[in-house]
């Protein structure tokens, strides 16, 4: 036996869930971003760890004092028998009350929306949705958005 020998530590790969609505970020201006917890059920927290949700229609609205996020997709998963969820039904948004009371009052004001733009899982494991105050692009702002990722694209692939 040796006196000294080596540790090997195999540190496993996390899986690392993002899940990003990039539709959001062409159809909007995106001004504030939160960080806000959601309230799931036991197979809808599954099926996110399996990468299996969509964010690209989803919207937040206001019912009552409360925060939800409504048309976001999350699939059934795929072992849960009569215990699965409706994949598009409404979910509560955790934030705080003086979040809640800031996007209260920005959302009165005309053309503003809540906007989901990722779906992520922390460190600790629990699930969580960025969304952003965000106000809608008329069409001459879409297509300078293109443009501007077009030429964006065109300078790194000259750098190549």
């Amino acid at each position: 036996m040796h006196k000294y020998f080596d540790v090997i530590v195999c540190m496993e790969a996390k899986n690392i869930i993002e899940i990003k609505n990039k539709k959001a970020e062409y159809q909007y201006f995106l001004m504030d971003s939160y960080t806000a917890g959601l309230v799931l059920t036991g197979t809808e927290i599954k099926s996110i760890r399996e990468g299996r949700a969509n964010l690209t229609d989803a919207y937040c609205a206001f019912i009552g004092n409360e925060l939800y996020v409504k048309q976001m997709h999350i699939a059934e998963y795929r072992f849960g028998s009569w215990l699965n969820h409706a994949a598009k039904r409404d979910r509560k948004l955790l934030l705080n009350r003086k979040e809640l009371r800031k996007l209260q009052n920005k959302i009165k004001e005309r053309g503003f929306t809540i906007v989901p733009t990722l779906l992520f899982i922390n460190p600790e494991g629990y699930a969580k949705l960025n969304i952003s105050l965000a106000r809608g692009k008329k069409f001459y702002d879409k297509r300078e958005t293109i443009k501007e990722k077009d030429t964006r694209r065109d300078m790194e692939r000259q750098l190549r």
